[in-house]
Order: structure tokens, then sequence, then C-alpha cells
């Protein structure tokens, strides 16, 4: 009797094969699921400040992911972006209207997008490359995590220096995860974070409940990212700052006259002239005058120095070059008494769009009454990010320059004992960008194993020590000023040592792993395709 022939099974022949799994949700209810996720991420980061909402909102990003057209992926990940950005730097607005928040939103939203369809990638390749659930486990969830990184490392460095702001370790400064920056910097974090989730969600697509060995991997990376400890440094003393917010008028649009914040500035550090201090720091723009230009400057700044037996570290505006040919540049200046600034360090990182324009001729023709506002564009600097105070070697950072890794682990390793960042954040008063900014002044503490002290003009200013913890401040909004024994401390983190190289490796390890997986997919295909034909050959025979 000759059995009646059957076909082959149905993945072996239909395009499903090639496609992957089928998506969980239908688009409109993706579309929807993403969106709210990126409000629930952002609430995971100041103001909010609820850190376990940014794991809830990438699992948010991710789910809608899986299946998905690449397309349909692409909208799905842009509906996650601009959910989250339009959210996340809403400040931007607050003083130059929707144009400049809706660019900067909708461009960040499109490196996040793109970031969507190489996650819909892996995983549509990684479960054809291997049937071992090991691979799902392990494998996939990794991937997708690095993948996460390749978009936040793009976004942090094109265009223009990029914008690393809003990357998912800056959520967790006062989380349990937050020593882990110690070890493997903000990337090495937020890779952590996104495995994490991307392991849980594998866990449950799997039923692991049916067999819980098949936690294990997700789980142990949990309770290490939870308990490993901040990397050591060695304490190496200690150094009393006098730190001052003038509460000024500072903003970019304020009301005032030349010498105002000045005024604002001298007149809240009135209350610890008379104290025993080793430094007097001011904030980002504490003097709009400069002093290395006006002789009467000078002297109030000299007479500040010999009342504190001190030097001073202030911020102003310099300007080098012929008339005609001037660069202006955003400087830090350490004063002392009868000899003036013995050292300079000018900002790194001129915000684009808002200390300089670039591609002038392009975004003029685009938007010349919000270009216009803009008259002089500040330089980078190049100078070292430190200064000699006494003995003591601090590292420096200038308003948005602290979200730069480069920058603040240049610092480390020319020799910084503390850092002291100076900010001036009073163009955003009343918005989250303040505690935004602090939250990552914190994180830094940590990664790098050293006392922050972070003053600004109209706050929040405090200081901080090695492990992350306030233990000076002032109210915002509020003229004062602080005296604080900072503790100093010697010896290169694993962050600081590795730097670049963590980036690097998770970005090309997670391409490379894409790109194999991809090949491996293909082939799998392929020979699954040939295999069903050869059998259904045979039964017909």
């Amino acid at each position: 009797m000759t059995a009646e022939p059957t076909a082959p099974p149905r993945d072996l022949r239909s395009p499903a094969a090639v496609r992957g799994p089928r998506p969980i949700l239908p688009l409109w209810a993706a579309l929807i699921v993403s969106a709210l996720g990126g409000f629930v991420y952002d609430l995971g980061f100041p103001g909010a400040g609820v850190w376990p909402f940014a794991f809830v909102g990438i699992a948010m990003a991710l789910v809608p992911l899986i299946g998905r057209s690449l397309l349909s992926s692409f909208h799905v990940g842009l509906a996650f972006g601009l959910a989250f950005y339009l959210s996340h730097v809403s400040w931007t607005a607050l003083y130059l209207g929707p144009i400049p928040w809706l660019a900067l939103s909708i461009l960040e939203s499109l490196f996040v997008a793109g970031g969507a369809v190489l996650v819909t990638l892996a995983y549509r390749w990684v479960p054809q490359a291997g049937r071992s659930r090991w691979l799902q486990l392990i494998a996939l969830p990794a991937l997708v995590a690095g993948l996460w990184i390749v978009r936040e490392s793009v976004t942090g460095t094109f265009p223009y220096g990029g914008f690393p702001w809003g990357r998912a370790a800056l959520s967790q400064s006062e989380s349990p995860f937050a020593p882990v920056v110690s070890w493997i910097g903000s990337t090495g974090l937020g890779f952590v974070m996104v495995a994490i989730t991307a392991g849980a969600i594998e866990w449950v697509r799997a039923r692991g409940w049916r067999d819980l060995r098949t936690g294990i991997p997700v789980a142990a990376l949990l309770v290490v990212a939870v308990a490993v400890p901040a990397f050591p440094t060695t304490p190496a003393g200690e150094l009393r700052v006098a730190s001052v917010q003038g509460n000024g008028p500072a903003g970019y649009f304020d009301e005032r006259e030349q010498g105002d914040v000045l005024r604002a500035q001298l007149e809240a550090t009135e209350p610890v002239l008379g104290e025993d201090v080793d430094v007097l720091l001011w904030p980002e723009g504490g003097s709009d005058i400069d002093p290395t230009r006006s002789t009467s400057v000078a002297r109030i700044f000299d007479r500040l120095s010999e009342d504190l037996d001190a030097p001073v570290i202030l911020n102003t505006v310099t300007v080098e070059g012929a008339e005609g040919e001037e660069r202006f540049y955003n400087t830090s200046l350490l004063w002392e008494a009868g000899e003036g600034a013995v050292d300079r360090f000018a900002k790194r990182n001129p915000v684009p769009f808002g200390e300089y324009i670039p591609d002038r001729w392009f975004y003029d023709a685009l938007a010349p009454e919000l270009t216009g506002l803009i008259q002089r564009g500040y330089s980078p600097g190049t100078q070292a990010p430190v200064f000699d105070v006494g003995r003591t070697v601090t590292g420096l950072a200038i308003c948005f320059d602290v979200i730069y890794d480069e920058l603040i682990w240049e610092g480390a390793r020319d020799g910084a004992e503390l850092y002291m960042l100076q900010t001036n954040n009073a163009d955003f008063r009343g918005t989250d960008e303040n505690q935004q900014q602090l939250a990552i002044a914190r994180l830094r503490a940590i990664e790098t194993g050293r006392s922050v002290v972070n003053i600004s003009t109209v706050g929040t200013s405090q200081v901080i020590d090695p492990a992350g913890r306030t233990i000076d401040a002032l109210p915002a909004y509020e003229a004062g000023a602080m005296v604080t024994d900072v503790e100093l401390r010697t010896g290169l983190t694993a962050s600081v040592v590795l730097g670049g190289m963590v980036p690097l490796v998770i970005v090309v390890l997670s391409l490379g792993g894409l790109a194999w997986a991809g090949v491996a997919a293909q082939r799998n295909a392929r020979h699954r395709t040939g295999s069903g034909a050869g059998r259904e050959t045979a039964l017909e025979a």
C-alpha cells in the first residue's frame, strides 16, 4: 500500500521562515505601547526620578519591535523617540520657543528609529541562526543591548559633537545600579540595563517558569549589577572649598546692566569672606566682565583672593585675536592676588545653536530670526581640564561639558583629586534641566571615585562625595554660599582606565554579531528550504 504523500512543514517553504517571529502586537497597539513607553522611560529620569521606570520604558520600547517589518519598526521606534525626547528636553523651548525643541527632538528620534530597525533585525535573525535556547536567553538579549548602545553612541557623536543627553544610565544616579559606572562607565551601565530587560523579556517568551534554570543568566546579571561595590580609590586628605551661588540675572534674556551678575556674586560671597578656605569657586558666567580686560574688575578679584588668602576660580567670556578676527571663549580662570589669571580652561564643547551656529549660512536661510539671536560664537578650548590649586589638582568641566565622557576621563588621568563643575542654569529656571544635569554630575562622582562640587548661578548647587551622596547643598533660585571640607581621592577607577574601549568593544561586537546572525539565518533558511524540497521529492517518488 502506497502512503499518501504529505506536504513538507509550512515553515520550510513559507516566507515566514525568512521573516522570523510573528509580531507580538498589531501595529496600532505597538505604536501606542511604544509611545507610552517613551513617556514612562522619561519618568525614570529627573525630575520624576523614579529610576525603575527606566527599565519599564526600555521593555515597552523592545516588545513592540519583536516580529515587525523594518518599515513598521522604524515607525514604532520613532513613536518611542518622539514621546521620550519631547518630554525629556522640553526645557529647550522655555525661551526660544518650539522650533529648537521640535528640531532636536525629531533629530534624536530619527536616530532612535534607526536603532529600532537594528533591534528588529536582531529579533528576526538570532532565532534563525541557531535553535539553542541559550542563544535566545543570552546571546539575543546581549545583542539587543549592544544595538541599543550603538544608537546611543551615534546620538552622542553626531552631528556637531552629538547630544549624549538621555542615555539610559543617566536615569540611575541614585539607584542601586549606580556603582556599575565606576567599572564600565555610563555606556556599560546602559548595556547592563537593556540586557537585563531584554533577558527578562526572553525568559517570559520562553515560558521560563517551566524550567527555572533558564532564569539564571538574567538573574545572575541582575545580582552582580546590584551587588558590585564602587571601584575603590584612595583618600588623600581634604580641601576646604567656598562655593557661591549668586542667583543673579545670568539668563540669556534676563534684563540686566553690565556688571549686575558680578555684583550678585559679590554680595553672595560676603558671608564667607572671614572663613579659612583653600579656594573660592564661582559658577559659569559668574563675572559678566572679563577681569583680564578690566583693571577695576581685576582689582576686585585681587581683593577677594587677598581677603581669603586663597585663589579664586571664576568664569567669564574671554576674547583672543585682532579686531575683526576675534575668537570668543567660555573661560574659567584661576586667579591669584597680585598675579592675576595664572591658569585658564576654556569650554571644550560649546553648545551648537546655543553658544555658536554651525554651518551658519545654511541655518540663517532656514530660521534667521533664531540664529540672529546668537551674534557671537564661542570657539572650543584646547587647555587641559585641570587647575593646580596649591598642592591639589582639581578637574574642570563647564556646564554641558559634563556630559562628554572623554573630558571627564582626561581630568582624572591628568591627576584630578576632585572635580569643580561650573554651570549656568538660569535659562532653564523652573524646568527639569538642572536636576538632569545634577544627576550626571552625581554619576561622574561615582564613575571617577572623586568628590564633585557642582556650582550653578541659580541652582542646583551641591557638593557630592565619591559615593554619590550629597554632603552640602544650596536651595535653588536663592543666593547663598557653602564652605565645605571636600574629600580628595587618588587612583583611577576601571572606568577611567578603560575609557573609550568599553563603547568601542560594545559597538564593534554588536554590529559584528548582528552581521553574523544575518548570515547564519540566511544560510539556515536556505538549508531548511533545500532539505524540505529534497524530502518532498523523495515522498513523491
